[in-house]
């Protein structure tokens, strides 16, 4: 039986990830640890015997420390991850203690697969970036590649979501950081960088048909890890990433802000005190976040990330897409279930080897694709195909012609 300790625990991905574990015979005890003291008791309250809550503030070390003590598997979904993982990761090899993380952000990704060699050394293995995208994004595209193509040249992840019960100032943070650093894409068999509101970056905004959501939505470049990280393992020529929140409305408020040059930090004298453009434009965010929610009549949360590998099968074209949708489920089921099953396969000893790596570094997508079910309800109605443990397959032929698959 085994002690799960969940950094962020209280939030939105936290919380799906604590209780999915709690509901798992595999885990006997989930720490739900988080800075909101009241959110995660009353969470632990609702999950019952086999929860308790912590407070931690991760920036306090001796703390941070005492929570993780005895811990089994240490599972980090507190953000913006620029700013917290290394801390956190650095107390945890201290510890000797198999992590797991839901690292979206691709700087900070690049810093701490660096540490592979001390993880090595220690016989610790730190699993980095397993949630949605990145996460069951790069096992998708692993398991498409391996079972389902003989050459694989592409891969494109597209995502959308929106509607959660709350967003904070990290995901706000996340996205300003999101649209403000030179964004990897991997392009032509190079990696390359292209900037959010520059040219090359405009250039490479589409739309998207999902499944669920509806057709025509637009997307833009994201700085996710998979870009870097799947031509590590896959003999690739490309490798893309896009995506947006919903309603569009929502969005483009916080790309305009952002544009306007409103995530600066750095602080302003505004009627003799110090105020920080960034401090105003997350709660303005955050405060006109419902307003247009209400106005749009946007209702609950929704969600759909895909995974588009090309490729050729027996010298002929072949697509394969994995459309993971869901009308009542967004961000925090859609990163927080992957995570929990990440955080099982770990404890199961079915991850290999020991290092910083990221889910197609060492995860078998077989065990994956195997243990969602038992943890996953997505929606039973699916639009556009079938349901492969949750997810909607369908394949492509060279004359367009799209087929859904029984996997």
């Amino acid at each position: 039986m085994a002690r799960v300790v969940v950094l962020g625990g209280a939030g939105a991905v936290g919380s799906v990830a604590a209780t999915t574990l709690a509901n798992q015979d595999l885990v006997d005890k989930v720490v739900i640890a988080d800075f909101a003291a009241d959110r995660a008791a009353a969470l632990a309250a609702e999950i019952g015997a086999k929860a308790e809550a912590a407070t931690v503030d991760v920036e306090d070390d001796a703390r941070l420390r005492a929570v993780l003590d005895g811990a089994d598997v240490v599972l980090n979904c507190v953000g913006p991850f620029y700013k917290t993982v290394k801390r956190v990761l650095t107390t945890v090899m201290e510890l000797g203690i198999p992590y797991i993380d839901v690292c979206d952000d691709v700087d900070v990704t690049l810093e701490i697969l660096d540490w592979d060699a001390r993880a090595k050394e220690a016989g610790l293995t730190a699993v980095i970036g397993m949630g949605n995208s990145p996460g069951a994004t790069n096992l998708l595209a692993k398991f498409a590649s391996m079972a389902l193509l003989d050459e694989t040249e592409a891969v494109d992840i597209f995502h959308a979501h929106g509607g959660e019960a709350f967003e904070g100032a990290g995901v706000i943070g996340h996205r300003f950081h999101c649209m403000s650093i030179p964004i990897p894409m991997f392009l032509d068999g190079e990696l390359k960088h292209v900037n959010y509101f520059e040219p090359d970056g405009i250039a490479l905004r589409q739309t998207f048909d999902f499944p669920v959501l509806g057709d025509g939505i637009q997307l833009y470049p994201y700085p996710h890890p998979e870009q870097v990280t799947l031509p590590r393992y896959l003999d690739l020529k490309q490798v893309t990433n896009k995506g947006t929140v919903l309603p569009a409305a929502y969005y483009d408020l916080t790309r305009d802000l952002c544009q306007l040059g409103l995530a600066s930090r750095e602080p302003l004298l505004v009627d003799g005190r110090e105020l920080a453009p960034y401090e105003f434009a997350v709660s303005y965010i955050i405060r006109e976040r419902e307003r247009i929610l209400a106005e749009t009549d946007f209702g609950g949360p929704k969600g759909c990330c895909s995974v588009v590998v090309t490729g050729t099968r027996r010298g002929e074209f072949r697509q394969y897409r994995f459309h993971m949708a869901s009308q009542s489920q967004a961000l925090g089921e859609g990163t927080g279930i992957p995570a929990a099953v990440g955080t099982l396969l770990l404890l199961q000893g079915k991850v290999k080897p020991a290092g910083v790596l990221p889910p197609e570094g060492c995860i078998d997508p077989s065990d994956f694709i195997a243990t969602i079910p038992q943890v996953m309800t997505l929606d039973s109605r699916k639009e556009g195909g079938t349901s492969f443990g949750g997810v909607i397959v369908q394949q492509v032929d060279a004359e367009g012609n799209v087929t859904t698959l029984d996997i």
